[in-house]
């Protein structure tokens, strides 16, 4: 076999070896990096080890979803469970605010639609039973109270549908901020550097930011 011919064949066999282990570094996705370093010759060769990480990119409607059905059900599709003692505390109070102002409101329009219908037996007018001619409560006072009770009673009704609404967009925005790279090798460093300028041959000397994404 003559020499042309082995180098030859030790070339193509050279040049296969070298494109299957680029092909397997390809093949891989970063997770983090590790450094080898062969005992022949001390040759440093980086290898980039990655892991697959599938993510469902209907995940953030389907948090918004379930939310929107049930409020607190979004943040346990996102395994957020402390977020929903929360979520139930921030909308059972403002709905049971809601409620009792309702009620209080009901009561004293009641009360005072009575007054201007010429009754004197609502249950603000002797609470005691005294036999009083004079209301305990007046007509205006009366009438006060129930403008307040209404304004409060529509402020925590806006206060509940907007609990509802960020309890929605939390679960949706919590989805979306699970999907983002999160690794280790989310990092920068700053090594030295040494180059040679191709004309002179005279070396250069500086330092490199080096930021991994």
């Amino acid at each position: 076999m003559s020499k042309s011919l082995l180098t030859l064949i030790f070339i193509s066999l050279f040049t296969l070896t070298v494109a299957a282990q680029k092909e397997t570094v390809e093949d891989k996705e970063v997770d983090s990096l590790q450094t080898n370093v062969a005992k022949e010759g001390l040759i440093v060769v980086d290898t980039l080890v990655k892991k697959k990480v599938r993510f469902n990119a209907l995940a953030p409607s389907k948090a918004a979803f379930y939310s929107a059905v049930f409020p607190g059900l979004g943040q346990i599709y996102n395994k957020r469970y402390w977020k929903v003692p929360i979520v139930y505390g921030a909308i059972g109070a403002a709905v049971y605010g809601y409620t009792w102002n309702n009620s209080q409101y009901q009561r004293a329009r009641t009360a005072f639609k009575r007054r201007q219908a010429g009754f004197t037996d609502d249950e603000f007018y002797d609470p005691n039973n005294t036999g009083s001619t004079t209301p305990a409560i007046s007509d205006d006072a009366l009438q006060s109270e129930q403008e307040r009770y209404q304004q409060d009673r529509d402020l925590l009704l806006l206060v509940s549908i907007a609990l509802y609404a960020l309890n929605i967009v939390d679960a949706n925005v919590d989805a979306h901020l699970k999907q983002f790279n999160v690794d280790d090798d989310l990092s920068f460093d700053m090594e030295p550097y040494l180059d040679l300028d191709p004309v002179t041959n005279n070396p250069s000397y500086g330092m490199a930011l080096i930021i991994k994404f």
